[in-house]
């Protein structure tokens, strides 16, 4: 396994600045945002499409500071009712598909999307219980007509050009957990598989070594967002998990992101980076900083130093097993 981080953390930064940074810090892969969410700040691919010269440059810029590119992200809603909004996600995660090719990447990262309830609506609508009657049928309908034809016919696009879309399950989306991104897959195509982000995960209960097996044994581990979750165990008790109140209201939150080793301690986290080993991942475990108690600069470094001497206690491990 590589480490590596998302460089939208650095978008304030020009590319080759950010790059040196993360090199400086011994990192070896880099995940660079493309559109979507993450926005194109270092990136973008329809004009890079358009000039072998500048596509050269990026790749160069890259590669002379002894790094790889383990993902190109275009986290976005291809699904959204708006057709516009929808529009520019799907060509930004298309352009994404066609640069990835060309760099020589083979994975691309985003979200499933999601759907409103008919086709009349404005805006996404998640659906997170059965009952009433209505909430099962808006599902149905969302999957029947809008998810798997859209998402059958991106499995043909990859297959295409030689790249896998590395979904990554997110409340909020149709894609949330293990068994809807298997569904996804199952019906949709073998080149759609997990971004695999233990933050949105652990507020869901859900163990993710456990999801981190199965997905494995179906084929479908294409990559890892390393991203920690604190939970409030007194708002959680008082309030459940579901909580629609801002990120930056932390003291009356159910939970918060924060960074590695921040929500759950190391032995948690070495069960991760071992179960991750066990099943074979050689990727990257990509950094992702979205804790709002830490600086940018702060919340890296000390994911940087956490993960390091995890990962470094699993390759002396594998040393001496070999």
């Amino acid at each position: 396994m590589k480490l590596g981080v998302f460089t939208v953390l650095f978008a304030q930064k020009p590319l080759e600045e950010a790059l040196d940074y993360i090199a400086e810090n011994g990192l070896e892969a880099v995940e660079i945002g493309t559109g979507g969410y993450p926005g194109k700040a270092h990136c973008d691919p329809a004009q890079l499409l358009q000039d072998d010269a500048k596509l050269k440059q990026l790749k160069q810029a890259v590669e002379s500071r002894g790094l790889e590119i383990s993902a190109l992200s275009c986290h976005g809603n291809p699904l959204h009712p708006n057709k516009e909004i929808a529009s520019q996600f799907h060509e930004d995660f298309q352009n994404t598909v066609l640069l990835a090719e060309k760099l020589g990447v083979d994975t691309v990262i985003t979200f499933s999307g999601c759907p409103g309830e008919s086709e009349h609506s404005q805006n996404p609508v998640w659906v997170t219980c059965p009952w009433p009657e209505e909430h099962s049928a808006v599902l149905k309908w969302q999957w029947e007509e809008k998810v798997i034809p859209y998402w059958q016919e991106q499995d043909k696009f990859l297959k295409e050009h030689g790249v896998k879309a590395a979904i990554e399950p997110h409340p909020g989306f149709v894609v949330y957990n293990t068994e809807t991104l298997l569904r996804l897959r199952n019906e949709c195509g073998t080149n759609i598989g997990v971004n695999f982000d233990p933050s949105h995960l652990f507020w869901q209960n859900m163990d993710p070594v456990a999801g981190i097996k199965e997905l494995a044994q179906a084929g479908a581990l294409y990559h890892f967002h390393a991203k920690d979750t604190a939970i409030d165990a007194q708002n959680t008790a008082r309030n459940g998990v579901l909580d629609t109140k801002s990120y930056r209201d932390e003291l009356n939150r159910s939970w918060i992101f924060r960074t590695v080793g921040y929500g759950h301690g190391e032995e948690t986290w070495r069960k991760i980076i071992s179960a991750l080993q066990m099943v074979g991942y050689d990727g990257a475990v990509s950094i992702e900083h979205e804790d709002s108690l830490m600086s940018v600069e702060e919340g890296f470094q000390k994911a940087v130093g956490f993960l390091k001497s995890q990962l470094i206690q699993e390759k002396a491990g594998e040393m001496w097993w070999a």
